[in-house]
Order: C-alpha cells, then sequence, then structure tokens
C-alpha cells in the first residue's frame, strides 16, 4: 500500500474519531440519551469528511463505502455516554479534542483535493472546510456557542495547516515530513489560542457611526 495512502487513513480514523468525541461530549452537556449520544458523534465524526467528499464528487462517500467510520462514531458515542459522568471541565475537553480533530483534517482534507485533481488553492480551501464543518454541525445542533464566533484564532489555524501541507507537497517534500508538518503547524496555533487567548484584530466600526439596528 502507498505510504502517503496509508498516512491518510490514519489521519482518516484519528479525526473521525476525535470528532466524534467532541459531538458526543457536546451531548453529555445537554444530558441526552445513549441514542442521542450515538447521533452526535456521527453528524460530528463524518460531517466534515461527507462535505469533502460532496464537493469533490467521490461517490460514494467515505462512510457509506466503508462501516469502519460509522462503527468508530457508534463505538464512542456508546463509551462516551457511560464515561462522560467522570469527565470533569466537558466544555474544555471538546475544544482540546476539536484542536487535536481540525488539525488533522485540515492536511487530509487538502491531500484528498489535491488526489482528486484540485488545484493548491482549492486543496487549501477544502482542507479549512473539512476541518472545520463537522463542528460547526455539532454546536449548531447542540445549541452551543460556536467555535467559529469565539475570538480565539480558529479556522486561521487550519489554514496555515493546508497552506503549509500544500506548499511543502508543491515543492516536492514527502507526504509523511509534509503532512505532519502542517498538522502540527495547525495544532501549535490552535493550541496557542486555546492556552493563552491569540487572536486576530477584530472589526471596529468607524468612530461616531451609529451601531447597527438589532
Amino acid at each position: 500500500m502507498d505510504l502517503g495512502l496509508s498516512l491518510l487513513q490514519v489521519l482518516g480514523s484519528v479525526g473521525v474519531f476525535v470528532f466524534a468525541l467532541t459531538g458526543a461530549l457536546a451531548a453529555s452537556r445537554r444530558e441526552l440519551d445513549i441514542v442521542g449520544f450515538i447521533f452526535f458523534a456521527a453528524i460530528t465524526g463524518v460531517g466534515g469528511g461527507t462535505l469533502r467528499d460532496v464537493l469533490l464528487g467521490e461517490t460514494p462517500v467515505f462512510w457509506i463505502r466503508s462501516p469502519e467510520p460509522i462503527l468508530v462514531c457508534l463505538v464512542t458515542g456508546i463509551g462516551v455516554y457511560f464515561l462522560a459522568p467522570f469527565v470533569e471541565y466537558r466544555y474544555r475537553l471538546i475544544l482540546w479534542a476539536d484542536a487535536v480533530g481540525i488539525s488533522g483534517y485540515c492536511v487530509m482534507g487538502a491531500a484528498q483535493a489535491l488526489k482528486a485533481g484540485a488545484s493548491p488553492t482549492g486543496a487549501i480551501v477544502m482542507g479549512i472546510m473539512t476541518a472545520s464543518f463537522g463542528g460547526i454541525i455539532r454546536d449548531i445542533v447542540a445549541g452551543e456557542p460556536s467555535v467559529l464566533l469565539r475570538k480565539e484564532i480558529y479556522v486561521t489555524a487550519t489554514l496555515v495547516g493546508a497552506a503549509l501541507f500544500v506548499i511543502a507537497e508543491r515543492w516536492g517534500v514527502p507526504f509523511w515530513p509534509a503532512a505532519l508538518a502542517g498538522t502540527f503547524a495547525a495544532f501549535a496555533i490552535r493550541a496557542g489560542a486555546l492556552a493563552f487567548g491569540w487572536t486576530l484584530p477584530g472589526y471596529r466600526s468607524r468612530p461616531g457611526r451609529n451601531p447597527p439596528p438589532a
């Protein structure tokens, strides 16, 4: 088996598990039943990859081709249902697990896009969307404050990770080092945002302007 393809599969499995974990933890904060845990694990675990495959024209999408992603979500949801009562600071854990997930998924999404013939720019955008979409769905359905609306850097981390991978790959860097560099870069930026509150300058209206109507 090609080493790059093997690494893609590893990143994909880890990403599904980590995002499923954040979805199940969100269900625990809402005190749902076990079916709710499995549902949240599934929509979060496969959400970003589903969007990726649909946009790339992959038919059928990855979790229909193979039962493994859904089984990972199923086991994760059930496991969190029984273990969540013993876990403190669950929202903080969601954020850190999400940081791990977006770091791997931004690279995997970009790699899949390049493999499908996308341009470097398209691959970077696909990496961002793949990494972000599952968490967006999770937060909307769970009624949680969206990670996209938090001031700490989020999408920028996926942009840097995907771009670093694509640039390195275009320069002929082997797949392993390029993928690991992109993953670690994305995680370092997101981890710094969580630990130290890193932000980008926010928009400010011009002085003297009336605020927009509510």
